[in-house]
């Protein structure tokens, strides 16, 4: 009896070194805390199939925004089959927290299945590609709208090499887009570089790295970016203006209609920080673009104030739809942890400064 005793007493004493050791783990580590499944995976695996969402930081910040945070859990329950990956420029391979530090935007999307969080190398994204010997001779430190420029190169890389949905930072999933290859119009007959989505190799994307090199300008905003998308769909299609809602469609690719992304156009940005109108209806819409670069007032979403905003990333007091509603209970049966860091907070007690978040 007594052996047994002892035996059982050593066995609980082992059991409570491993779980010390694991969590004291927890503190100063980031891809080994990571699920083994996740750990293992890289990029190629994951989006090589073409059917995967692409986010990129390209600032050296660690720390995803509460609007960051927003569109890339929004985007992972609006597409629970298919990889989501975040590409932070802070990240390599070899980064670890500091042991005093706290992340819980980071740990919380690390924490969910279909998200994955890569570094963003634009030295090897960038080979095998037009854009190579752009980046090797250019001097970022004395390049206007570096953060912008590299985001709009990074972008162009990667759906070229794997594939994919590309979305800002800012860019709020409501409901899966149905298109493989196509381009999101801004306004009629101009292309945001925002949303868009191609299968791997696609030749368009191929020309636009070209012309991004030929016609490289940083000194006007949007010159390797919307404007770069436009000039060549301008090149690849005889574009009309929307006349209703429905696409065009040219060759093998779509140019979507405004309402699929913009139904807020930039000069009324501001409208996503007035309190919600049960009236307006985003049936038409497959994500909602918020325009943050254009937020320089720095407007905020305050918990509670039943804000277009606030009901689209936090619910609300009401949800902006019923199916909207309905949709967000089924997942989160699936995605038990759903923006806990945002809905355990009291009413009235939280806002962030929409101006800090960059949309790249």
């Amino acid at each position: 009896m007594l052996k047994e005793l002892q035996f059982f007493l050593s066995a609980i004493l082992l059991l409570a070194c491993v779980f010390f050791y694991q969590l004291s783990l927890k503190s100063s580590c980031l891809f080994s805390c990571l699920p083994p499944q996740k750990a293992q995976q890289d990029p190629e695996a994951l989006l090589g199939h073409g059917h995967g969402i692409v986010f990129i930081e390209t600032s050296e910040r660690m720390e995803p925004t509460p609007l960051v945070s927003c569109a890339v859990e929004s985007a992972a329950k609006t597409y629970p089959e298919k990889p989501v990956v975040f590409f932070m420029k802070g990240l390599n391979t070899t980064t670890r927290l500091p042991s005093n530090s706290t992340y819980p935007a980071f740990s919380l999307l690390s924490a969910i299945d279909n998200v994955f969080l890569f570094p963003l190398d634009m030295k090897r994204l960038f080979e095998d590609t037009p854009l190579r010997s752009w980046y090797t001779h250019i001097n970022a430190s004395v390049e206007s709208n570096w953060l912008h420029v590299s985001s709009d190169a990074s972008r162009l890389a990667i759906i070229w090499k794997y594939g994919g949905i590309y979305m800002d930072t800012d860019v709020i999933s409501i409901r899966p887009i149905p298109e493989e290859n196509f381009l999101a119009a801004q306004s009629s007959q101009y292309s945001s570089n925002g949303v868009f989505g191609f299968l791997p190799h696609h030749p368009f994307l191929w020309e636009c790295m070209e012309n991004f090199v030929e016609h490289y300008n940083s000194d006007i905003w949007g010159n390797q970016g919307p404007s770069l998308m436009t000039r060549m769909l301008r090149l690849w299609c005889k574009l009309r203006d929307f006349q209703e809602v429905s696409d065009f469609r040219c060759l093998n690719l779509s140019f979507l209609h405004p309402q699929r992304f913009y139904p807020i156009s930039y000069p009324e940005w501001r409208r996503y920080y007035e309190v919600w109108d049960k009236d307006l209806s985003f049936n038409d819409s497959y994500a909602l673009h918020l325009w943050n670069y254009m937020n320089n007032e720095g407007r905020t979403v305050v918990r509670g104030s039943n804000t277009l905003v606030e009901n689209l990333c936090l619910g609300g007091r009401n949800s902006w739809s019923e199916k909207c509603a309905l949709a967000k209970r089924k997942r989160r049966n699936k995605i038990p942890h759903q923006s806990r860091w945002l809905t355990d907070i009291p009413t009235g007690s939280w806002s962030w400064p929409a101006s800090s978040f960059f949309s790249i």
